[in-house]
């Protein structure tokens, strides 16, 4: 089992030891989107979602939610994080979220820039699925992250 981080000698999941590493200024970017009909993508520009603020819900979810991976995926480090902005752009056929995490620490923020997106998305499914339900969410991925020992990298 040697060469995968997350399995001890004796095949038993573990938790990295980061212990030993450096900590840096680390920064992760992800972005998702949310597919909707033209009426929903109107209704929620509008404000006439019953739900109420659909955008802002979803942002606040979003954030939230960076702050709470180490609570969520198993073997994540928690982390403190420096900071978490989520755009949330709304066209005609959905929206698109990016978010963009920060922290001075001895791991990255890749799976908070994730999960602050995921749980955004899904926050907007929540809040319009009386609009539609055909809504799909998809093309969850890392953009970019930067900082650690392996440095940076960008999607292409």
């Amino acid at each position: 089992m040697s060469g995968l981080t997350h399995i001890g000698e004796d095949g038993a999941a573990r938790m990295v030891d980061v212990s030993g590493k450096a900590r840096s200024a680390r920064e992760a970017t992800a972005t998702g989107r949310i597919e909707m009909t033209r009426e929903t993508a109107a209704g929620i520009r509008a404000g006439d979602v019953a739900k109420g603020d659909v955008l802002g819900v979803a942002r606040i979810a979003g954030i939230m939610a960076a702050k709470k991976t180490g609570d969520l995926i198993p073997l994540c480090h928690p982390l403190p994080l420096s900071g978490v902005t989520l755009d949330l752009a709304l066209d005609d056929g959905g929206v698109t979220a990016t978010a963009t995490v920060r922290t001075t620490h001895e791991t990255g923020v890749e799976m908070e820039a994730l999960i602050a997106v995921s749980v955004a998305l899904l926050t907007i499914y929540d809040m319009a699925k009386a609009l539609d339900r055909g809504m799909t969410i998809g093309g969850v991925r890392l953009l970019a992250k930067s900082g650690g020992r392996s440095g940076d990298w960008r999607a292409d």
